[in-house]
């Protein structure tokens, strides 16, 4: 049987994967390596202050929203295999590898991404318009406690609903509503960071909180930004290697893990400016290492063993 898993990949959502674990990495590492809140007026200050309005919160909130696309893209490809169980061996190796990780990341993903899964299980079969409203609303609602813990289940049903809305793979029937989103949202997002920077002069944690809070709309424009670029054949082939980026986001997001306790012992303690340094020699070594490894081999190592205790068949590993 041919795997669904290769059948009729949808490149977008690789892409915007791969955007998402540009952004997790430069976020993570600085509470890996508990690297120390800066001096003001220096330039880690100022990389302090864009990383905590444009990057925290942000990239994350997509790679959640795309995992509620994924699931329900899942749960449809694999509907000749009793869908529920596949998905709930596929959970329980998420769980696994999550536990696993935690032992190297106290703030992994995984294990949280797991658990949501299962609860959002029983919203596959809902009516599309009320998983885009109960989404909806409960973002909003949640996001004023300013947790992105409490966000994940509402982005998931938003990521079920586009994928019902089949919204990805409309894609390019839509490029003129995807430019009216975009601009609108873009307008949003200004104003919402606009918001967020004026608490900076106010109160540190304020500043923090709000932009946790505002943080769907901000991801919600790099997503429209992406996919509008994405309708340009040259911005497609020039960043080719982050669609393979994303097509290994399991084994690439863990693997970020390994390279940065690797890192840390071989630079020792480092600052935050440095920290973005050290992030780009990662994604150097990571976007290649993928592009290659893809050449030969039909799935990410982890991805892999993925598939293969999801369906409970051994997938031809190598091209």
């Amino acid at each position: 049987m041919k795997s669904i898993e290769l059948s009729e990949r949808i490149d977008e959502l690789d892409y915007l994967r791969g955007f998402a674990l540009l952004g997790i990495i430069l976020v993570n590492i600085t509470h890996m390596l508990g690297i120390k809140p800066p001096e003001s007026k220096t330039l880690d200050a100022f990389y302090w202050k864009f990383l905590y309005g444009f990057v925290e919160g942000r990239f994350y909130t997509i790679f959640t929203f795309l995992f509620g696309v994924g699931f329900y893209i899942f749960m449809t490809r694999a509907a000749q295999r009793n869908p529920k169980v596949c998905f709930f061996r596929r959970m329980c190796v998420l769980l696994f590898f999550g536990l696993v990780h935690m032992q190297f990341q106290q703030g992994e993903a995984l294990t949280i991404y797991a658990v949501c899964g299962l609860i959002i299980l029983p919203f596959y079969q809902a009516n599309k318009f009320v998983n885009l409203f109960f989404g909806a609303v409960l973002l909003f609602v949640l996001s004023l406690f300013s947790i992105k813990i409490f966000m994940t289940v509402p982005l998931m049903l938003l990521g079920i609903a586009a994928g019902q809305f089949r919204v990805f793979e409309r894609i390019g029937h839509l490029r003129k509503k995807l430019l009216i989103f975009a601009f609108v949202i873009l307008i949003g997002s200004i104003m919402a960071l606009i918001l967020q920077y004026h608490y900076l002069q106010v109160e540190g944690q304020e500043f923090l909180r709000v932009g946790i809070a505002v943080g769907p709309i901000v991801s919600a424009c790099y997503v429209g930004i992406m996919l509008c670029s994405l309708q340009i054949p040259l911005f497609r082939k020039l960043f080719f290697s982050l669609k393979n980026y994303g097509r290994m986001a399991l084994t690439n997001y863990v693997g970020q893990t390994a390279l940065i306790l690797a890192g840390s012992h071989l630079f020792g303690r480092i600052t935050y400016i440095q920290s973005l340094f050290v992030c780009c020699i990662i994604y150097f070594i990571q976007l290649v290492f993928s592009t290659v490894w893809l050449r030969y081999f039909r799935f990410g190592p982890l991805e892999w063993i993925w598939r293969i205790v999801t369906y409970y068949e051994i997938l031809p590993l190598r091209r």
